[in-house]
């Protein structure tokens, strides 16, 4: 970015009066350091701010066949989008084109369809709440509810899983709570890479005296030894070990984990009988249940001794606060849903809801995906969420599921989509079954893009394309009445204000609100909805928003005061529980049947610490301790040894699901304290193996953290194979 321009940036980041940091949905302490970001939002930043530009004359420079041989990295390194640019049927590079022209052909090619499920329209998780919130009424405007979106990849299996058990799917903790907790369960999550500024919540509650607990299949450094760098300016320089406990669990072995957990509380008391009198209902069956279940099949299933789980489950006996935080380690397991139950099961037998240092906190990647469902992006909403949005709208709207992104994958395949509308993301690298979502893509009529940076989901394309570059996070924007911000809502809730400063990378940019209002201004003669004075001033989006959503009374006001303000969570705030019953539900389920062919391994898919979602910094994983290659199979030595492998052995993936076949070729071998049997690949590479129809129970999210899988010496590929 250049040094005065990197100080003027980072000093705004998650600022009061700066914007919201791109790189996760942490929240932000009412009382902010000048440096509040960590490694990676310095990254994710400087990734968006830039001074390189991908112009007009670059693309006519580089055609998509030229391009489509460079790497991921490669593409994100030509820096920012300048131009809205149309690649024509049949040709081979991009061209400039108008926005007018642009909007216009958009909206012809919806108007054309002879049904309006013929389109559909994905939404990743950094889109503001207002252009969120405009994007899914002008969707069902156009009467359709296709609003596929990354939570479908990443936590559906969160809301899914406490919607019927709690009556809310989202978390219900307070930032403040980590400071008075006794226990903290951190579940399929690495905060060091993923959710670094989580580091210094869960150092500030070590010192306090929390007992922190660590349940992943690898150790995780930033888990292992934390050190603030800000500590250093003060001339603090000691360290602290973050985990007490790490419990190395099988791949696909929480479920079974929960289940000892839980029976040990039963054994040695601690929990909250008023509490499961008065608040809860399905107790008793979940206790019979449990009790069920031998040691030997939880040991043999988990991967963990008695011991072990014994020691954490008095540990948790005898919490009288209790925090539970999972990220996609559990909710990308083909029962998701189920093991998320689990440990609401295990919460609520101690009570551990609606109480102070106490909750239940899924862990959002994306820096709004949960903002974007709160305002309606979701392809499956409540019926009582879309007749307050009629009543808002003033106009009827569809009733009937659209596609999530599976099933989106599968209607592009069987050639039900005519247009594939993407506001941000990178649809081709974030998704499972890479090639059969590539002809999946190819057989649409037109995609579109709304794109910061160049990447893979421009150059695998319907029959036509057309890439709509938007304003980042960092950059100002300004409309006819003045400069605007846009809202964002964190991991925990709270709604506040996101304000960019940087002057935009090209004039020809334009705001997500603007380019979702003038696209409805397109597409509809006549509408309730006043599209040009949504772009004009954002407090009119606001303002619509207040009419149409629950919990925005008073939006635009509240939303200036210091933090924001929090959304109503009736579980945290009063105990009570939005469910038929009124009450929290036990559950009962059977452990996960996670049989696997003799030798074979069970694969899961991780990010490294050089990289955010599908943008890759650089090559390197510093944090365990690997470096220049990201094709890497990370695998237990003492599996390597029994094979006769060795360190850096070249080998080739074959996935195996319900008697298909996928195979990538060239890994290098590496050893890791892994369980056996278990190995860990990079997201996106290993996608291809990832079988589209490899989904979550009930959630349909794709499996990416239990993969059957077989390895071989690398060979050359046979003619047709997929590299």
């Amino acid at each position: 970015m250049g040094m005065s321009r990197t100080v003027r940036t980072l000093k705004m980041v998650n600022q009061q009066e700066g914007f919201d940091c791109p790189g996760c949905a942490w929240p932000d302490p009412s009382h902010r350091t000048t440096f509040e970001f960590c490694e990676n939002g310095a990254k994710a930043v400087a990734d968006e701010a830039t001074t390189r530009r991908v112009t007009p004359e670059f693309f006519a420079k580089h055609s998509i066949q030229a391009l489509a041989e460079k790497s991921d990295r490669w593409l994100n390194k030509q820096g920012r989008l300048t131009h809205p640019m149309i690649l024509k049927k049949g040709e081979s590079h991009y061209q400039p084109i108008s926005w007018d022209d642009a909007l216009g052909y958009i909206a012809q090619s919806i108007q054309s369809s002879d049904n309006p499920d013929r389109s559909v329209f994905y939404t990743s998780g950094r889109t503001s709440n207002e252009a969120a919130f405009l994007y899914q009424a002008m969707v069902r405007s156009i009467g359709t509810n296709n609003l596929p979106d990354c939570s479908n990849m990443c936590h559906e299996s969160s809301g899914k899983g406490l919607g019927p058990t709690i009556g809310i799917g989202k978390g219900t903790v307070h930032l403040e709570d980590f400071n008075h907790a006794d226990v903290i369960l951190v579940i399929g999550q690495n905060p060091g890479t993923n959710h670094p500024r989580m580091l210094t919540a869960l150092r500030d509650a070590k010192h306090a005296g929390a007992q922190i607990v660590h349940i992943n299949p690898l150790p995780e450094t930033g888990l292992e030894r934390f050190k603030h760098p800000q500590d250093y300016m003060k001339l603090n320089l000691q360290t602290t070990k973050i985990s007490d406990i790490h419990l190395k669990v099988k791949i696909g072995g929480d479920a079974a984990l929960m289940k000892g957990l839980i029976k040990v509380h039963l054994e040695h008391g601690g929990f909250d009988s008023e509490f499961i009198r008065s608040k809860t209902s399905g107790y008793d069956a979940m206790v019979e249940h449990t009790r069920s279940f031998d040691w030997k099949t939880i040991v043999s299933d988990s991967g963990i001794s008695r011991d072990e789980i014994e020691e954490v489950g008095r540990l948790l006996s005898k919490s009288t606060a209790t925090i539970a935080c999972w990220a996609m380690g559990l909710t990308q397991q083909p029962n998701g849903v189920a093991v998320i139950q689990e440990v609401v099961n295990l919460l609520l037998m101690g009570g551990h809801i609606g109480r102070k240092g106490a909750g239940l906190c899924p862990v959002r990647g994306h820096s709004n995906v949960q903002g974007d469902r709160t305002v309606g992006i979701w392809e499956a909403p409540p019926k009582s969420f879309l007749e307050r949005m009629e009543q808002g709208l003033r106009t009827s709207l569809p009733q009937s599921h659209g596609y999530d992104v599976v099933n989106a994958i599968r209607a592009m395949r069987d050639g039900k989509v005519d247009v594939f509308f993407c506001m941000g993301g990178n649809f081709i690298s974030a998704t499972p079954d890479t090639h059969a979502t590539a002809a999946a893509l190819r057989k649409v009529d037109l995609t579109v893009q709304v794109s910061t940076k160049l990447n893979r989901s421009h150059l695998v394309t319907g029959h036509e394309a057309l890439i709509l570059p938007c304003l980042g996070r960092t950059e100002l924007d300004v409309q006819a009445s003045g400069e605007q911000f846009v809202t964002v809502e964190n991991s925990m809730g709270v709604v506040h204000r996101s304000r960019g400063s940087l002057k935009p990378a090209s004039a020809m940019l334009r705001s997500e609100p603007w380019i979702v209002s003038n696209l409805s201004l397109h597409l509809f003669d006549s509408s309730p909805v006043d599209w040009r004075e949504m772009t004009s001033n954002y407090d009119s989006i606001r303002d619509l928003m207040e009419r149409c959503l629950d919990g925005f009374e008073n939006y635009n006001l509240r939303v200036r005061t210091e933090n924001g303000f929090l959304l109503p969570n009736s579980p945290r705030d009063s105990r009570s529980f939005d469910t038929p019953s009124g009450k929290a539900h036990f559950t009962c389920h059977s452990l996960p049947q996670n049989h696997i062919a003799a030798g074979h391994f069970v694969m899961m898919t991780i990010r490294s610490h050089d990289q955010y979602n599908t943008t890759i910094y650089d090559l390197h994983d510093r944090y365990r301790g690997i470096s220049g290659n990201r094709r890497v199979v990370l695998i237990n030595a003492s599996d390597m040894v029994e094979r006769g492998w060795k360190s850096r052995q070249i080998v080739d993936i074959t996935s195996h699901f319900h008697g298909q076949i996928r195979r990538s070729n060239s890994w290098m071998l590496v050893p890791y304290d892994i369980p056996k049997g278990n190995i860990a690949t990079y997201f996106p590479e290993a996608n291809s193996l990832v079988p589209l129809d490899s989904t979550a129970a009930l959630s349909n999210t794709p499996t990416s953290k239990f993969i059957e899988v077989s390895l071989s010496a690398h060979a050359s590929p046979v003619h047709g194979e997929e590299e």
